[in-house]
């Protein structure tokens, strides 16, 4: 089922997003494993050390860590003189199940001298509308810090105590406090226009509906569409509940009422996760937007824009053939600068200047690094930038020349880290679409070694580090001697299909006789069969994994090909019973709207391509299920199955978890198992660690149980 334009990109199939729970408070200025949140290593340049899955793990952050959150707001907040930049620096710390976070200002010329003007509050995590229910996705927050008009103060939104509130912070690090009382979170805040006040964003009506349903819990809930079982034994609270704004005096904490001009400085729409499409206004208050091209949600973006005699224009070169992810006009209003995706399969990106009503944009850029959050500061744009073997890092980007400008490195320690050479490889599936995928070799690789491998899904941007998901250490499989492909997958097998008008419309032409399912499994095969033929892998050892629309293709694989020897999914599974009763009455209804069978139907013909339970005989690859709490009664049909024929399969379940897993203790103990896993079945090790004994003995009878089976004719 689709919710959102970036859940719908991330998740065409996904059964349903899962609630959000309180966070554990974490505000503790003091506490001595988030001193180094500002690194104070520099980069010593010398290649010392293979990368753990630690590494990876406590990684600091600007913005969300999924490089392929392509289309979000910007992480970056710019000073009024445009010298200095404000961003929420945040870093995971499993020992302590937590995150270190700060409000960090940097120069943006000379050296950047980063300093903490705040520090403290805990990770906040996105909630979504899923068929017409308030569920929590998992995704990081994404918070852009805003600074006053006259530069003394930024405000921001920080967590404390499971509630989210308007903060101010001194930008020179002299102190910071809450400015909102709220008793529901704080979704938005910005600056009024007088400089005077701040202006927020509140969901009030929550607190009634949540009385509501406890009242009406006390003669039982009627059990209708409001429940999602997997998500919560209870109703969960509707997504029609209205975006409220307010303004407030930081000096006196009076509130009142956002006036008409206050509502627009912020976002009365959900917006989390959502890919927006560019919009600009110029100076002068002309505007620049991109629009659909068609009726189509899949149809790419045009540009246009308001030119300097007043009309509307259209950009109609190739150039401005969609993949927009960023536009802004210069200071003048003249020239419209825009960034896109383009290049195969939307692998590069490219920075263009246009002016309105001439034919062709010039190119000034073209890069297969990912630009993300780029913002105008002074007369250049700041961006944040990473590909596959750097971490994400600030830079600046002259938009006249494309010049790029190194501004702020938050993982020098990563100069030290010795990572494998990682080569790009391009592909059409059957259907000839364009596809790619990274191959990362282990460091130090000789040709003519044929690796295990381990293919891990389903985006590939930016620095290579766990996946979509976050959950199968790319870089550290590949220091203990794998080959890891990691897969971008390919464009939509309904996006060239005619009569398209709704995500209704996509899933149920992707869903007709499995035509998506099968579309991802050739291009997965494709990008396989190149490396195999090319000496690099053991055809005998590959393993897969994926999250969602990757755990999906992994079991669709699993059944449909005898390619892989072991398996790892984080979410699981559409199953012919489980998915229309746990699911609850609304996700059973929108699924029969896509052409599943009912519950009540015996239809074994449709399910075959599909279902691990139906084929669980033929199951004989381990299969490894690490699943958040409130999803893992979708699992359990496929693991009861696979368990009652006598195969190979164990299943974790991680609590308080969504379907993107956010506790760093968990994210931890998922990256090890998983390193674990594919050590012992596709290299035969076993980590000596005692407090593993159980786990290895586990995995030993499964293999007992195996070698009966692969040696019988």
């Amino acid at each position: 089922m689709v919710t959102s334009p970036h859940l719908r990109r991330a998740f065409p199939r996904l059964a349903t997003l899962v609630a959000l729970l309180c966070l554990v408070a974490m505000s503790h200025p003091a506490a001595a494993a988030c001193e180094d949140l500002l690194p104070s290593a520099q980069a010593s340049g010398h290649v010392a050390r293979a990368v753990t899955a630690d590494d990876l793990l406590k990684l600091r952050d600007i913005g969300q860590p999924d490089g392929s959150m392509f289309g979000q707001p910007s992480p970056l907040g710019i000073s009024p003189d445009g010298r200095q930049a404000a961003f929420i620096l945040s870093r995971a710390d499993p020992d302590a199940n937590r995150y270190c976070r700060a409000l960090v200002v940097i120069k943006l010329s000379g050296a950047p001298a980063p300093r903490i003007v705040d520090r403290g509050g805990e990770m906040m995590t996105n909630s979504t509308v899923a068929r017409g229910l308030v569920v929590g996705n998992g995704f990081p927050t994404l918070v852009t810090p805003s600074w006053s008009p006259d530069g003394r103060w930024i405000a921001y939104l920080r967590r404390d105590r499971g509630i989210t509130q308007a903060w101010r912070a001194r930008s020179d690090g002299s102190g910071a406090q809450p400015v909102t009382r709220s008793e529901v979170d704080v979704e938005a805040v910005a600056w009024s226009g007088d400089g005077l006040g701040l202006v927020y964003v509140a969901l009030p009506e929550r607190i009634a509906a949540q009385r509501r349903i406890a009242q009406e819990g006390r003669d039982g809930w009627l059990y209708d569409g409001r429940f999602a079982p997997n998500v919560a034994p209870r109703p969960l609270i509707p997504g029609s509940v209205s975006r409220e704004a307010f303004r407030i005096d930081p000096e006196t904490g009076q509130v009142s009422p956002a006036s008409d001009a206050e509502r627009s400085l912020v976002p009365m729409e959900d917006l989390s996760g959502s890919a927006i499409p560019p919009s600009a206004v110029s100076a002068d208050g002309r505007r620049a937007w991109t629009e659909r091209s068609d009726v189509s949600p899949l149809s790419p973006l045009r540009l246009l824009a308001i030119d300097s005699t007043g009309h509307r224009v259209a950009c109609r070169s190739p150039r401005c053939d969609g993949g927009f992810t960023g536009l802004w006009w210069d200071r003048e209003g003249k020239e419209l600068r825009f960034l896109r995706r383009e290049g195969w399969a939307k692998g590069q990106m490219g920075l263009y200047r246009w002016i309105p009503g001439t034919a062709e944009p010039q190119r000034v850029l073209l890069t297969d690094d990912v630009l993300l959050g780029c913002t105008p500061a002074g007369v250049s744009l700041l961006c944040t930038s990473e590909n596959a073997v750097m971490p994400r890092r600030l830079v600046s980007i002259a938009p006249r020349s494309g010049h790029v400008q190194p501004v702020y490195d938050p993982n020098p320690e990563f100069a030290s880290i010795r990572l494998g050479k990682v080569e790009r490889l391009r592909w059409r599936n059957d259907l000839g679409l364009e596809a790619w995928g990274d191959l990362v070799l282990p460091p130090g690789y000789q040709p003519g070694t044929k690796l295990p491998m381990i293919v891990v899904q389903y985006h590939s941007d930016g620095f290579l580090r766990g996946g979509t998901g976050d959950e199968y250490p790319i870089h550290a499989f590949a220091a203990r001697g794998f080959a890891v492909l990691s897969i971008e997958r390919p464009a939509f097998f309904a996006e060239a299909k005619p009569g398209i008008r709704s995500y209704a419309d996509v899933n149920a032409v992707n869903g007709k006789g499995w035509a998506e399912r099968r579309s991802l499994l050739s291009s997965l095969v494709t990008g396989m069969n190149m490396i195999i033929a090319r000496g690099i892998v053991d055809p005998a050892r590959i393993g897969i994994t994926g999250l969602s629309d990757g755990a999906s293709t992994a079991r669709f694989a699993l059944i449909n090909t005898r390619l892989f020897a072991a398996a790892s999914i984080s979410t699981c599974c559409i199953e012919p019973r489980s998915v229309m009763t746990y699911g609850g009455i609304g996700y059973a209804d929108a699924m029969r709207a896509m052409g599943y069978p009912p519950v009540s139907s015996d239809d074994p013909a449709f399910w075959r391509p599909y279902s691990m339970a139906l084929n669980a005989p033929a199951m004989d690859r381990p299969l490894l299920m690490q699943l958040a709490d409130e999803e893992y009664l979708l699992g359990l049909e496929t693991f009861t199955a696979l368990r009652e024929a006598g195969k190979p399969v164990e299943m974790y379940v991680f609590p308080g978890e969504h379907h993107i897993k956010w506790q760093p203790a968990h994210r931890r103990a998922i990256y090890e198992r998983n390193l674990d896993w594919f050590q012992f079945w596709l290299q035969s090790r076993v980590d000596p660690d005692p407090t593993k004994a159980a786990q290895y003995q586990r995995w030993e009878a499964m293999r007992a149980q195996i070698r009966p089976a692969a040696s019988s004719p």
